[in-house]
């Protein structure tokens, strides 16, 4: 197996790497206390030389964002770690939260320094009450030992952190959505611009970053943007954390080494297709990205650029695997249904659009499809990618189109038999 590196998942097997006592003798907040004695600037500037970018799923370049805040505006700017993991697929951060919390504080810690911030908030996916507990309880155990408040190590800034949960609401990870959300409003997003780092909360600059985001900022600042950009690929440095679910002998999350081959991922990270059977296919970013064939996927690697050029994206992470055994019109309607529910209705062409979608492939599932059904579905979808104030648009139409650009004969199969029991007589229709 290879040996990658372990920035994030170094100490996870601790049993007690989330008491304080034990992330400080692991070397836990020496990385906060070195840099506040950098100035703000250099912090930033650390971190944009790392090459690290958003772990979310946008992938967009860190410190370019946290550069995107004006200057002396006379407002406070406010940073907010986005723990809302509501992407079907995806549970990286679940973990980051629940074993090594004070990792993901000291990470929102940094950030709020080099951004000049004094407030800054957890919003955590209202499912994740245990994992809200586990930030809740470090949070608190800071407090006490005055590591976060007043003068935070003696260093004259301060410094609040607020944990707040959502209330099971997918869209509140879109940034504005969530914002909306933490100003006590319907959780429904922004149009844009003005973007968050302009005018976010309460009106205020703000800049969201994701969990995992934050969590590598301590090793960043400890061991150098140097070291960090000597690992992965040149254009997506570092490692990553993937949320391995489905037909694998060994699910779970696991730290790799930007640029890692993806079928060596499910060898020998994963153990394998289970049971012995065939790999069918591989969704490498979360349900909202294109899925991809198994003659997709050789040469592939797990980076931004490899998976792009494949045809798909990075994303979160949230890697689903599916054998041979899988319906690919069940698994689309399973995430369809999703995105269905999910919608926050602000949008008619996703509100309407979302239930549109749906209801063609249940249709079709049903053998009632029409031979024009495939078409009608393009024409629906090319009404709401792009014309919804938020990417949920765009998210449901990207696997409805996908699956069936990617598996066609099975939809088709569908349709035709649908076609074939429509031309027979009644009773022999019925006997089938």
């Amino acid at each position: 197996m290879a040996q990658h590196h372990k920035i994030l998942t170094q100490n996870l097997n601790f049993d007690d790497q989330s008491q304080l006592a034990a992330y400080e003798r692991r070397g836990g907040y020496k990385a906060i206390r070195k840099a506040l004695g950098m100035s703000p600037d250099a912090v930033t500037a650390e971190v944009k030389a790392s090459g690290l970018r958003g772990r979310g799923g946008a992938g967009f370049p860190t410190g370019m964002k946290w550069g995107f805040v004006p200057k002396n505006t006379g407002k406070p700017v406010y940073l907010l770690n986005n723990a809302d993991e509501s992407e079907p697929g995806t549970f990286k951060d679940r973990v980051l939260m629940e074993r090594d919390p004070h990792l993901c504080i000291e990470g929102t810690m940094i950030g709020a320094w080099a951004l000049g911030s004094n407030w800054a908030a957890f919003y955590i996916r209202g499912e994740y009450g245990y994992p809200a507990l586990q930030i809740q309880r470090a949070v608190d155990e800071l407090y006490a030992k005055g590591y976060l408040g007043k003068n935070i190590f003696g260093s004259g800034y301060n410094l609040d952190i607020v944990v707040h949960r959502g209330a099971g609401a997918y869209i509140c990870g879109e940034e504005t959505g969530l914002i909306e959300s933490l100003e006590g409003n319907k959780g429904q997003p922004r149009i844009k611009p003005p973007f968050p780092a302009v005018a976010g909360l309460y009106g205020c600059p703000t800049i969201v970053n994701n969990t995992e985001t934050l969590a590598a900022v301590p090793w960043i600042i400890e061991n150098g943007a140097a070291a960090y950009a000597a690992i992965g690929t040149e254009k997506s440095p570092g490692t990553k954390l993937f949320s391995a679910s489905g037909h694998l002998n060994k699910p779970g999350v696991y730290e790799v080494d930007l640029g890692y081959p993806l079928l060596e991922f499910i060898e020998k990270e994963c153990g394998g297709v289970w049971n012995g059977r065939k790999l069918k296919a591989v969704i490498p970013g979360g349900s909202s990205v294109q899925v991809l064939r198994a003659d997709d996927l050789e040469g592939v690697k797990l980076d931004y650029e490899s998976i792009k050029a494949a045809g798909s994206m990075l994303g979160s992470g949230g890697f689903i695997v599916m054998d041979d055994t899988v319906d690919m019109l069940d698994a689309v309607i399973n995430l369809q249904h999703f995105y269905t529910h999910e919608s926050c209705g602000q949008c008619t062409p996703c509100r309407e659009g979302a239930r549109w979608v749906e209801s063609i492939f249940r249709r079709i599932e049903r053998r009632r499809g029409a031979p024009s059904d495939l078409l009608l579905m393009r024409d629906v979808t090319s009404q709401i990618a792009g014309h919804t104030i938020c990417p949920f648009g765009d998210a449901l139409v990207t696997p409805a189109l996908s699956f069936i650009d990617k598996f066609p004969e099975e939809f088709q199969e569908r349709i035709d038999a649908a076609i074939v029991s429509d031309d027979l007589p009644e009773e022999s229709a019925s006997s089938h």
